[in-house]
């Protein structure tokens, strides 16, 4: 008996442990579950996507060994796209740099450094300086620029 109880204690914390990770607003354990198989397939279509999106970086880089920077003007600030075959030590924090020197705040970002280098970040510009997106661009090519020439006089 005592058995059976904490059996189904432990099935129902287990439910709602999964009913938090999947962010189900369901009560019933067959809504929970299948609010849960749903969250399952979003995040399947999600890792396709992103492996989609790995393999166009891929080609873009192997078609074209130099940095690869994209900066796409938005309402308030840009978006930034950096991918690099070469790694050199230190480029984000080159990048950064020139971003500070900018007066661009980074308000989001994701950095990869895995196979290559790869940087998505979104800055919002200080209204010190007005900026467009071809001197964000030409700031982030002198970052890389500098940053490789100085890993290759070590």
């Amino acid at each position: 008996m005592v058995s059976r109880e904490h059996k189904r204690a432990s099935l129902h914390d287990k439910l709602q442990l999964l009913r938090s990770i999947t962010n189900s607003h369901a009560l019933s354990k067959t809504s929970i579950i299948i609010d849960a198989s749903k969250y399952i397939a979003e995040l399947k279509q999600k890792v396709e996507r992103l492996n989609q999106e790995i393999a166009c970086v891929r080609n873009v880089v192997e078609e074209n060994p130099l940095p690869v920077v994209t900066v796409e003007t938005l309402k308030k600030g840009f978006l930034i796209n950096v991918f690099s075959e070469k790694r050199c030590p230190g480029l984000l924090v080159s990048i950064l740099e020139a971003f500070e020197e900018l007066g661009l705040d980074v308000m989001e970002a994701r950095a990869s450094c895995t196979d290559m280098f790869r940087l998505e970040a979104v800055g919002g510009e200080n209204q010190i300086k007005s900026l467009d997106a071809q001197v964000v661009k030409q700031a982030v090519l002198q970052a890389i620029k500098s940053c490789s020439e100085g890993s290759e006089q070590e």
